[in-house]
């Protein structure tokens, strides 16, 4: 009962402080729109539909599992419907929350959703980005295997399978095209921190 509650609170207090927020303070402050992601044809812009996609099956999850006759439709996994198992997937939540919040914060007016060629920005190697080089993704992904824990499903697990998937190539069409942009300054910082998480030490 109490996850019928707290999941849609969860999911309109993450949407509204990782993206409605974020998007409308750095357009205050920059006069630039940080969503990047258009209706080309292109892998980036295939990537944001994607994007989409994932945020509808999150949505369709949390809102069948608030209607208990049509939960059944989700496939449970009832052998991992787990008091402790749950309450560790809300402890992810709250801390993927939390997490992400600040490496948007810590990101400042160089914040974007998708790949910004208009517009320079700053390269941001400081704070939580000293150990990872996507904190941002890293706290949407705990996120997904938060939500996962505390209602396993077939389409949470198919949300967490996506997820990953869908952020790794946005990851890395990121990575090729800082490269590009900031030359030797990436460089060292990719020789000197993890993609997820964690130090690789001095470049």
């Amino acid at each position: 009962m109490f996850n019928r509650y707290f999941l849609p609170l969860y999911l309109f207090v993450y949407v509204l402080a990782a993206f409605v927020w974020r998007t409308y303070r750095v357009w205050k402050r920059t006069g630039v729109n940080p969503v990047t992601f258009k209706r080309s044809d292109s892998a980036h812009d295939f990537i944001g539909r994607l994007f989409k996609l994932l945020f509808a099956f999150i949505f369709a999850v949390i809102a069948v599992h608030s209607h208990a006759s049509y939960y059944q439709y989700l496939l449970p996994i009832e052998w991992l419907e787990k008091e402790w198992l749950g309450w560790t997937g809300i402890g992810l939540l709250l801390v993927s929350l939390v997490w992400t919040v600040i490496a948007q914060a810590q990101m400042s007016d160089s914040w974007r959703i998708g790949i910004d060629e208009e517009n320079e920005t700053s390269l941001v190697d400081s704070g939580v980005y000293k150990w990872s080089r996507n904190p941002i993704y890293l706290g949407m992904l705990l996120t997904l295997l938060g939500l996962f824990f505390v209602i396993p499903n077939a389409l949470s697990l198919l949300t967490l399978v996506m997820g990953a998937s869908v952020m790794g190539i946005q990851i890395r069409l990121e990575e090729e095209f800082l490269s590009r942009a900031k030359g030797a300054n990436y460089q060292s910082y990719l020789k000197t921190v993890r993609r997820w998480f964690g130090r690789k030490g001095s470049p």
